[in-house]
């Protein structure tokens, strides 16, 4: 069994012989007793799963955050205090909430489980000198396989003899190119790019060919990336992180509280020590924020629905916030930043060059001279290559014209490019074809670089038309086409063929050269081959083709950068394409250092965390290369977002902060490892869903500074009872209190929650790692505005009720009708306080009037709930009874609707100031 990728590199380049020897089989493959001692020794080919937590231990996790624990010993402590339905209450939110997380962490997948997916079932291998089909579970090192086209390969193996024989290796390296195999050794660029080593999880895609398994199962290239994969442990995400240290920071407000009001209700108010603490508990339980978890839950819940619209699926609730914190995103080139579609965007004659319009495989543009459509019969050099392109060609392709639709090819992209050239060029393929029977084809092979055939034209004479790299093709070539006229090719011709090569290749523009040659009717095909056929030809022209960028990407790269997002293109694809198509898109400067896979082989650790912080591009990299290129941006703190469509990717999709895997043309490997499946695998997606994680998290912060401002005028008339001695009855009972936090409060907080993307918030940084959602701007709104304004309020209406009723020249009762009522004002006055503040916590600086006072409906359903609650409690006898309330007249109520009129109209002028001179000033 060979153990590692040198071990496979000795085997590939070892005489057959004695490679038959080293694995311990031969031609006539092994016997029935080698394939039970190999399978003994090296068990079935399968992907094995990763061990999975325990279910019990999963489901229980949703029960056992910090925050969640906190709510059951608030319930406890409820319950305790004799508020047994209060306590009820708490814990049946934690038990829903736990519910929909179980259900949301449930749609996540187990990535081995793709693997073992995409392995074929059946192989036909020799054994005992005959061939026979197995189960791929039963093949062995040693075993000889038999592979046609179409077939998924099983094993790693070497080709022991080949026909034609082509594998679509995408799976592995992520690039949609067919590779050349033979059973010679010549290792090309690339970590799978040996000609003589085929690998588990690719596809044979041409020809047939017979190899001998050097590794199997686990042991594979194929398995070390699952074992990869799985190896990767779950992290917490950073609002996990975050809100542990929330729930941390409130535990100790509320619980330092609580023994200041148990020491004060002792010292102050000679409470006995049992009536203390059974006031303090009260207090501790309404400073805990009861509607946190389901808050934050909704708003996450609530973003994955957003990000579904815009093309996004979102497995994991936390993903959707961990977003909003990217720093940075490792892309995919292909696919992700470009179509994906080859295009040829010039011909190249010696005469002159065309452009061709339209992009992608859409057979609406055309072959342009200058602003003129040039058409067939109009240049006869043109009309010579476009027939040599179409005949020359084995590719078929269905356009779809649809926006954003995927084009059906059969073949090679670089194929399907020129089968789209010809179309724009309106001609008649399929005529053509029938009029110019194939009666030759010499294949695409990596050695030669070119493909030939010969067709028989209408007047019985033979032709061989031929197109490759250029540098395959001018070796053959003896003379040019210029103008209709043949010629002998000269050194200055060759040099102006070179020159506008290399131009090209400098834009990251690729070509394909295009030759012919005229056959005598006498020549025997039955015996043509390349060394014999391919000579003497005459030059024609090139093809320049590309993958364009995407429409959109210009926008997307442009935000990424306006919200301090850097982009790192990691791409399989050559360092000068990559470099080109990168600048072109402004994903980075002329400057820009690219560091290809074997330069990143070389570099260790320190020397990559340093490189990935300036401007740099990585093409033609390895899977564990990717992998350690996302693991380096996170030691430098950075939040990482990967994308990815192959098997390969499938390490760095699981190690990044967020895995984001193509939907279209992704592995199922690739999106069950990931977070986060692009429906559309289309990068400004990504940006669009990166705009949601920022409103979510701010949404959070909205509801904390909303839900968090109550609590200083809940504990404000606390405060007046004890500091007085007793003197003035407590202006809001503990029953109060939590009305408002489990009662009026929640449905405006959770309509917080949904609130749209603020202008502006893909024009802030990154939030820094430093940075928590309780901070000092919260703490002063919360605190020091909202909540001191909303105390001073409500307050005031507890005093001028009772001196409407002869305070203070009457002492002031802690009982009876006066007491009630003044109770049920401060109750009131609170919630309406709670009303402005709802609207003023909409925005951090935005005019709340400019996004709408009444565009969020669930805020304006919550207000009209809390309004309705309020009036229950006040006018229902049963109610009164329970929340020691009383009626209202016309006058209190006036005075109630008219709070929250200032209070908007006060922060809008707050918020106005800070617009006109701070935002300003710092802008």
């Amino acid at each position: 069994m060979v153990q590692d990728k040198q071990d496979k590199d000795q085997l590939a380049q070892m005489p057959i012989d004695q490679l038959y020897q080293s694995l311990r089989t031969s031609a006539n493959g092994l016997t029935d007793q080698q394939v039970q001692s190999q399978k003994a020794k090296y068990g079935d080919n399968v992907i094995t799963a990763a061990k999975g937590e325990n279910k019990l231990l999963h489901f229980l996790k949703n029960f056992t955050s910090l925050m969640a624990i906190l709510l059951w010993v608030s319930g406890f402590i409820a319950i305790f205090a004799k508020m047994v339905e209060l306590g009820i209450a708490i814990w049946a939110v934690n038990i829903i909430n736990g519910l929909f997380s179980y259900w949301q962490e449930n749609q996540a997948h187990k990535a081995s489980d793709a693997l073992k997916k995409m392995l074929p079932t059946q192989a036909t291998v020799i054994r005992n000198g005959k061939s026979e089909q197995i189960d791929t579970a039963d093949i062995v090192p040693g075993d000889i396989l038999m592979i046609a086209a179409g077939n998924s390969i099983s094993a790693d193996a070497r080709i022991i003899s080949a026909d034609s024989f082509q594998v679509d290796e995408s799976a592995l390296t992520g690039e949609s190119d067919l590779t050349d195999k033979k059973p010679d050794y010549h290792h090309g660029e690339g970590k799978f790019d040996e000609e003589n080593l085929i690998y588990a999880g690719t596809v044979a895609s041409a020809g047939s060919a017979k190899a001998v398994a050097l590794s199997t199962g686990m042991n594979t290239e194929f398995g070390k990336i699952a074992s990869l994969t799985q190896s990767q442990q779950a992290k917490p995400s950073p609002l996990e992180l975050e809100l542990n240290r929330l729930t941390r920071q409130l535990s100790i407000i509320a619980i330092s509280i609580g023994i200041a009001f148990f020491l004060a209700a002792i010292f102050f108010v000679h409470y006995p020590v049992a009536q203390s603490f059974i006031f303090a508990l009260g207090m501790v339980v309404a400073f805990i924020p009861e509607g946190l978890l389901p808050t934050v839950t909704l708003s996450l819940a609530q973003g994955v629905q957003r990000m579904a619209k815009k093309n996004a699926l979102v497995k994991n609730l936390n993903s959707v916030e961990t977003l909003g914190e990217t720093t940075v995103i490792a892309s995919d080139k292909t696919g992700t930043l470009t179509q994906n579609q080859m295009t040829i965007n010039h011909v190249w004659l010696p005469d002159k060059v065309f452009t061709v319009s339209g992009e992608g495989y859409v057979n609406n543009g055309q072959v342009m001279d200058g602003q003129a459509a040039v058409k067939p019969g109009q240049n006869a050099d043109l009309d010579l290559l476009m027939k040599a392109i179409s005949l020359n060609n084995d590719t078929t392709v269905t356009p779809n014209n649809q926006p954003g639709a995927q084009a059906k090819i059969v073949g090679t992209p670089t194929e399907a490019s020129l089968v789209i050239l010809a179309e724009k060029y309106q001609l008649a393929s399929k005529q053509l074809a029938n009029a110019n029977p194939r009666q030759k084809e010499l294949v695409f092979d990596s050695v030669r670089k070119r493909m030939s055939t010969v067709n028989k034209g209408q007047d019985g004479k033979l032709t061989l038309y031929t197109k490759g790299a250029l540098d395959g093709i001018l070796s053959i070539t003896k003379s040019i086409l210029v103008n209709g006229q043949v010629r002998a090719i000269t050194d200055d011709d060759i040099k102006q063929i070179q020159a506008a090569d290399e131009e090209y290749a400098k834009q990251g523009l690729r070509s394909l050269a295009v030759a012919y040659r005229d056959l005598d009717a006498s020549e025997d095909l039955s015996q043509a081959t390349a060394a014999n056929t391919e000579q003497n030809l005459t030059f024609v022209g090139l093809t320049i083709m590309a993958d364009p960028p995407r429409p959109e990407i210009y926008a997307a790269v442009k935000k990424a950068h306006q919200a301090g997002i850097r982009i790192i293109m990691v791409t399989g694809d050559g360092p000068i394409t990559a470099k080109s198509v990168a600048v072109k898109i402004g994903l980075v400067s002329d400057q820009a250092r690219v560091i290809t896979g074997d330069e990143l082989s070389a570099m260790a650790d320190e020397d990559l965390r340093q490189a990935v912080k300036g401007e740099v591009i990585f093409a033609r990299v390895a899977p564990e290369q990717k992998y350690r290129i996302v693991k380096a941006n996170q030691a430098n703190g950075e939040i990482v977002a990967s994308t990815g469509d192959g098997v390969n990717d499938a390490p760095a999709l699981k190690q990044a902060d967020i895995g984001i895997a193509m939907g279209a043309t992704g592995t199922d490997v690739a999106k069950e490892a990931a977070d986060m499946i692009l429906t559309d695998d289309n990068f400004a997606s990504i940006i669009a869903a990166i705009e949601e994680g920022r409103t979510v998290y701010s949404n959070i912060q909205k509801f904390l500074l909303y839900i968090l401002n109550s609590n200083v005028p809940e504990a404000f008339p606390s405060v007046l009872f004890l500091f007085s001695g007793g003197l003035i009855p407590l202006p809001l009972t503990v029953m109060q209190i939590l009305t408002i936090d489990l009662g009026t409060d929640m449905l405006p907080a959770l309509g917080l929650g949904s609130e749209k993307s603020e202008p502006g918030v893909m024009q802030e940084p990154p939030r820094s790692r430093k940075a928590h959602l309780l901070n000092k701007s919260i703490i002063w709104k919360a605190f020091g505005l909202y909540g001191l304004v909303a105390s001073i309020i409500s307050a005031g209406a507890y005093f001028f009720v009772n001196y409407a009723y002869g305070w203070p020249k009457h002492a002031l009762s802690a009982s009876g009708a006066v007491y009630a009522e003044a109770t049920t004002i401060t109750l009131a006055a609170i919630v309406f306080c709670q009303i402005a503040a709802a609207m003023n916590a909409r925005t951090k600086y935005t005019s709340v009037f400019k996004i709408g006072l009444f565009s969020n409906k669930h805020i304006v359903t919550g207000i009209i709930f809390e309004v309705i609650l309020i009036s229950l409690i006040i006018y229902v006898p049963f109610l009164q009874g329970v929340f020691n309330t009383h009626a209202l007249g016309v006058q209190e109520w006036l005075f109630l609707i008219a709070i929250p009129i200032p209070l908007i109209l006060l922060e809008e002028l707050r918020k106005w100031v800070v617009r006109k001179y701070f935002l300003k000033r710092n802008s």
